[in-house]
Protein backbone atom coordinates (compact mmCIF):
# COMPACT_ATOMS: atom_id res chain seq x y z
CA UNK A 1 0.00 0.00 0.00
CA UNK A 2 3.08 2.64 0.42
CA UNK A 3 2.93 3.00 -3.24
CA UNK A 4 -0.60 4.12 -3.19
CA UNK A 5 -0.61 6.03 -0.65
CA UNK A 6 3.04 7.80 -2.30
CA UNK A 7 0.53 8.15 -5.64
CA UNK A 8 -1.80 9.94 -3.62
CA UNK A 9 -0.17 12.47 -1.91
CA UNK A 10 0.61 13.65 -5.67
CA UNK A 11 -2.79 14.88 -5.20
CA UNK A 12 -4.08 15.09 -2.08
CA UNK A 13 -2.42 13.85 1.46
CA UNK A 14 -4.82 11.68 3.65
CA UNK A 15 -4.76 11.23 7.29
CA UNK A 16 -3.68 8.05 8.84
CA UNK A 17 -7.48 6.88 9.88
CA UNK A 18 -8.56 7.47 5.96
CA UNK A 19 -5.45 5.79 4.73
CA UNK A 20 -6.97 2.98 6.96
CA UNK A 21 -10.46 3.31 5.63
CA UNK A 22 -9.27 2.65 2.17
CA UNK A 23 -6.78 -0.07 3.16
CA UNK A 24 -10.29 -1.69 4.56
CA UNK A 25 -11.92 -1.97 0.70
CA UNK A 26 -8.69 -2.50 -1.21
CA UNK A 27 -6.96 -5.77 -2.17
CA UNK A 28 -3.61 -6.63 -3.55
CA UNK A 29 -4.19 -9.21 -6.52
CA UNK A 30 -2.07 -10.96 -9.42
CA UNK A 31 -2.84 -10.81 -12.93
CA UNK A 32 -1.70 -12.46 -15.38
CA UNK A 33 0.20 -11.53 -18.85
CA UNK A 34 -2.61 -11.13 -21.66
CA UNK A 35 -5.16 -11.66 -18.80
CA UNK A 36 -8.27 -9.00 -19.22
CA UNK A 37 -8.44 -7.05 -15.76
CA UNK A 38 -12.16 -6.25 -17.43
CA UNK A 39 -14.02 -7.58 -20.31
CA UNK A 40 -15.50 -5.77 -22.66
CA UNK A 41 -19.36 -5.40 -21.59
CA UNK A 42 -18.23 -5.43 -17.37
CA UNK A 43 -19.90 -2.79 -15.38
CA UNK A 44 -16.99 -1.34 -13.82
CA UNK A 45 -17.06 -1.33 -9.92
CA UNK A 46 -13.50 -0.90 -8.65
CA UNK A 47 -10.47 1.35 -9.14
CA UNK A 48 -7.24 -0.09 -9.91
CA UNK A 49 -3.71 1.17 -8.92
CA UNK A 50 -0.92 -0.44 -10.51
CA UNK A 51 2.09 -1.56 -8.34
CA UNK A 52 3.79 -3.20 -10.86
CA UNK A 53 3.18 -4.44 -14.64
CA UNK A 54 1.57 -2.26 -17.94
CA UNK A 55 -2.12 -1.99 -18.64
CA UNK A 56 -4.03 -0.99 -21.90
CA UNK A 57 -7.56 0.21 -22.06
CA UNK A 58 -8.92 -1.38 -25.66
CA UNK A 59 -12.28 -2.03 -27.86
CA UNK A 60 -12.91 -2.94 -31.39
CA UNK A 61 -14.47 -0.90 -33.95
CA UNK A 62 -15.39 -2.96 -37.06
CA UNK A 63 -13.73 -6.46 -35.74
CA UNK A 64 -10.39 -4.37 -35.53
CA UNK A 65 -8.62 -4.06 -31.72
CA UNK A 66 -8.47 -0.22 -31.06
CA UNK A 67 -5.95 0.93 -27.92
CA UNK A 68 -7.24 3.69 -26.28
CA UNK A 69 -4.62 4.06 -23.55
CA UNK A 70 -1.93 2.35 -21.65
CA UNK A 71 -1.35 2.81 -17.71
CA UNK A 72 2.19 1.76 -16.07
CA UNK A 73 3.09 1.21 -12.75
CA UNK A 74 2.36 4.46 -9.85
CA UNK A 75 -0.98 4.95 -11.85
CA UNK A 76 -4.74 4.34 -11.53
CA UNK A 77 -7.13 2.90 -14.16
CA UNK A 78 -10.56 2.85 -14.39
CA UNK A 79 -13.62 2.76 -16.85
CA UNK A 80 -14.81 5.45 -15.46
CA UNK A 81 -17.48 6.34 -17.58
CA UNK A 82 -19.16 2.78 -16.68
CA UNK A 83 -17.86 3.52 -13.23
CA UNK A 84 -20.19 6.57 -12.67
CA UNK A 85 -22.96 5.47 -15.12
CA UNK A 86 -23.57 1.67 -13.77
CA UNK A 87 -23.76 0.71 -17.39
CA UNK A 88 -21.48 -1.85 -18.76
CA UNK A 89 -18.50 -0.43 -20.61
CA UNK A 90 -17.90 -0.88 -24.61
CA UNK A 91 -14.33 -0.87 -23.72
CA UNK A 92 -11.59 -3.42 -21.78
CA UNK A 93 -9.10 -3.46 -19.32
CA UNK A 94 -5.96 -5.81 -20.46
CA UNK A 95 -3.06 -6.34 -18.55
CA UNK A 96 0.32 -6.37 -20.69
CA UNK A 97 2.59 -8.09 -18.52
CA UNK A 98 2.49 -10.06 -15.08
CA UNK A 99 0.77 -7.33 -12.87
CA UNK A 100 0.59 -6.82 -9.04
CA UNK A 101 -2.70 -4.62 -8.43
CA UNK A 102 -4.20 -2.77 -5.81
CA UNK A 103 -7.90 -3.15 -6.52
CA UNK A 104 -10.36 -0.76 -4.53
CA UNK A 105 -14.35 -1.31 -4.22
CA UNK A 106 -15.64 2.05 -5.90
CA UNK A 107 -19.04 1.37 -3.95
CA UNK A 108 -17.24 1.16 -0.86
CA UNK A 109 -15.26 4.36 -1.90
CA UNK A 110 -18.15 6.43 -2.61
CA UNK A 111 -19.38 5.39 0.36
CA UNK A 112 -16.38 7.19 2.29
CA UNK A 113 -16.78 9.79 1.02
CA UNK A 114 -19.29 10.63 3.24
CA UNK A 115 -16.95 10.20 6.16
CA UNK A 116 -14.19 11.00 4.91
CA UNK A 117 -13.73 14.36 2.61
CA UNK A 118 -10.45 14.31 2.30
CA UNK A 119 -10.93 11.24 0.30
CA UNK A 120 -13.80 12.75 -2.14
CA UNK A 121 -11.21 15.55 -2.40
CA UNK A 122 -8.09 13.17 -3.34
CA UNK A 123 -10.47 11.14 -5.78
CA UNK A 124 -11.68 14.56 -7.18
CA UNK A 125 -8.53 15.28 -8.16
CA UNK A 126 -7.13 12.32 -9.12
CA UNK A 127 -10.16 12.11 -11.47
CA UNK A 128 -9.73 15.31 -12.65
CA UNK A 129 -6.72 14.38 -13.80
CA UNK A 130 -7.29 11.85 -15.60
CA UNK A 131 -10.30 13.78 -17.42
CA UNK A 132 -7.53 16.29 -18.62
CA UNK A 133 -5.45 13.40 -19.66
CA UNK A 134 -8.47 12.50 -21.81
CA UNK A 135 -8.87 15.65 -23.61
CA UNK A 136 -5.50 15.99 -24.09
CA UNK A 137 -5.03 12.72 -26.24
CA UNK A 138 -8.21 13.69 -28.09
CA UNK A 139 -6.80 16.94 -28.76
CA UNK A 140 -3.09 15.27 -29.60
CA UNK A 141 -5.46 13.03 -32.43
CA UNK A 142 -6.79 15.97 -33.65
CA UNK A 143 -4.20 18.66 -33.84
CA UNK A 144 -1.18 16.28 -34.24
CA UNK A 145 0.50 14.38 -36.98
CA UNK A 146 1.62 10.47 -35.98
CA UNK A 147 5.48 11.58 -35.48
CA UNK A 148 4.52 14.61 -33.30
CA UNK A 149 2.01 11.48 -31.25
CA UNK A 150 4.90 9.69 -31.08
CA UNK A 151 7.52 12.16 -29.73
CA UNK A 152 5.23 12.66 -27.21
CA UNK A 153 4.59 9.53 -26.28
CA UNK A 154 8.00 8.68 -25.66
CA UNK A 155 8.45 11.29 -23.58
CA UNK A 156 5.62 10.84 -21.55
CA UNK A 157 6.48 7.08 -21.09
CA UNK A 158 9.84 6.47 -22.22
CA UNK A 159 10.32 2.60 -21.68
CA UNK A 160 6.99 1.93 -23.31
CA UNK A 161 8.50 1.18 -26.57
CA UNK A 162 10.43 -1.94 -24.51
CA UNK A 163 7.36 -3.06 -22.92
CA UNK A 164 4.45 -2.89 -25.44
CA UNK A 165 3.86 -4.67 -28.78
CA UNK A 166 4.28 -2.44 -31.71
CA UNK A 167 0.35 -3.17 -33.09
CA UNK A 168 -0.90 -1.64 -29.56
CA UNK A 169 1.21 1.07 -30.17
CA UNK A 170 0.38 2.14 -33.74
CA UNK A 171 -3.04 0.98 -32.73
CA UNK A 172 -3.07 3.96 -30.02
CA UNK A 173 -1.46 6.69 -32.28
CA UNK A 174 -3.89 5.78 -34.79
CA UNK A 175 -1.73 4.89 -37.55
CA UNK A 176 -0.80 1.37 -38.96
CA UNK A 177 2.31 -0.97 -37.89
CA UNK A 178 4.01 -0.02 -41.18
CA UNK A 179 3.78 3.80 -40.32
CA UNK A 180 5.07 3.21 -37.05
CA UNK A 181 7.61 1.58 -38.22
CA UNK A 182 8.43 4.06 -41.14
CA UNK A 183 8.36 6.86 -38.31
CA UNK A 184 10.56 4.91 -35.97
CA UNK A 185 13.34 3.99 -39.19
CA UNK A 186 13.47 8.26 -39.20
CA UNK A 187 14.64 8.54 -35.74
Amino acid sequence: MKQLFEYFNRFSPLSDEAKEAIEGISKLVHIQKNKDLQPIGHTCKTVYFINKGIARIYYYKDGIDITDGFATENNVIARVESLFTGKPSRKAIQILEDAEIVAIDANKLFKLYDSYPEIERLFRKIFEASHVETVNRIEGIQFHTAEERYKALLEEAPTIIQRVPLKYIASYLGITQVSLSRIRGQR
